[in-house]
């Protein structure tokens, strides 16, 4: 089992918590290890399911009365599926001090879009995501460009008939089940152009054309795609005033072993652009979990100036990050940092590569070995 990183106890310190987070990610494993003893209820247990949704109230009797003065912890799995659930754990919160909720949830859409109760700041909010690199305690490079970062996924020996099951039951258990599109025909074909487009801007437009599916939906379709916490639309940073900045965002799935299922994609050449794009994606996912669990508030981007020069990604106003799949960089591998460097807002400046050794150029840009700068990351250096 892989050590967890996300901070549960300080979180559940002095309130409740709503843990989102897409299928396989840990979650469960996470909390029954977290909390051994808790009273736990499962709501893809169909049983338990039929008889919340007719008797939503009858959670209040399910759960005993304490004695004792320490806090007992409530786990309740898949809480989206019957949002109206909520209004039965804010009635016990606001009566009992001595619970804490732990209610996890592999979509936050229903959740969002049916105006469920979310505990009015009775409970924090957190997401589980994928393996980073603290959790594996090693880089497993390849294995993580191919196989992803899944727990279960990472070390099965039959990985890619796992991928391709875990694409099919999300379209069977999260899409077709819960009613979220019309046409699970044309969300089908939409994913597969959706992986195409993985790290890169997205023209709603030009994807419409590509698959027969208006705009306004492709919008959508990937709008769903993050309210089920499948994938992010990174939005450009448009501060820089000498290069106009573009504004149109990206996308970036969850996990790369879901793009390479979706694409039967299951090898990388180095020298390929795929890996190039593999490997910015393996950087979008550990900076993404990193300010979640450091509970950040920078605002993870990407700049591209309407000329065409690029930095993979921004923190906030303060950290520009360029990725290279390369084993050397050159002085042409820095014109999009040096480009963003010359507007004067960002303090520091880093290249991540395939290089063996740390390096500093003389203006201060930062060249690190992909590792190096994971560690330097985790560790509270970046």
């Amino acid at each position: 089992m892989y050590p967890r990183v996300i901070p549960l106890k300080a979180l559940l310190s002095r309130k409740s918590l709503i843990l989102l987070g897409p299928r396989q990610t840990g979650k469960s494993t996470l909390t029954q290890n977290f909390a051994p003893k808790a009273l736990t209820f499962n709501l893809l247990d169909d049983a338990l399911f039929r008889q919340f949704v007719a008797h939503p109230e009858q959670l209040r009797q399910l759960i005993p009365s304490s004695e004792r003065s320490t806090t007992q912890t409530v786990i309740i799995d898949e809480v989206q599926r019957i949002p109206n659930l909520l209004n039965e754990v804010q009635l016990i919160l606001d009566s009992r001090q001595d619970i804490r909720f732990i209610l996890t949830g592999s979509s936050a859409r229903k959740l969002k879009r049916g105006h469920a109760n979310l505990l009015g700041g009775r409970a924090r909010f957190a997401q589980l995501f994928p393996l980073t690199y603290p959790e594996i305690q090693s880089l497993r490079l390849k294995d993580r460009l191919t196989r992803g970062s899944l727990p279960a996924i990472l070390d099965s020996p039959e990985y890619e008939e796992d991928l391709k099951a875990y694409v099919g039951g999300y379209l069977k258990e999260e899409i077709q089940a819960e009613s979220l599109v019309r046409n699970i025909g044309n969300f089908a074909r939409f994913l597969e152009t959706a992986a195409l487009c993985n790290a890169e801007q997205i023209n709603f437009a030009q994807i419409g054309s590509d698959t027969g599916i208006p705009a306004r939906t492709v919008k959508d379709f990937f709008i769903l795609l993050e309210d089920t916490l499948i994938g992010t639309l990174v939005e450009p940073f448009t501060k820089t005033k000498k290069r106009k900045a573009v504004a149109t965002p990206k996308f970036y799935f969850f996990d790369l072993g879901v793009v390479n299922a979706l694409l039967s994609r299951f090898s990388l050449a180095p020298s390929s652009p795929d890996f190039g794009k593999a490997v910015e994606h393996l950087v979008f996912t550990e900076l993404k979990a990193w300010l979640s669990y450091q509970r950040r508030d920078d605002v993870l981007g990407y700049w591209r100036s309407q000329t065409k020069i690029e930095v993979d990604f921004t923190v906030g106003d303060h950290t520009a990050i360029e990725v290279k799949a390369k084993p050397i960089i050159t002085e042409r591998d820095l014109a999009g940092v040096r480009a963003l460097k010359e507007e004067g807002i960002f303090k520091r400046f880093f290249v991540v590569s395939l290089e063996q050794r740390a390096r500093i150029t003389k203006d201060r840009i930062e060249i690190l070995p992909l590792d190096e700068f994971l560690g330097m990351l985790w560790s509270g250096r970046i």
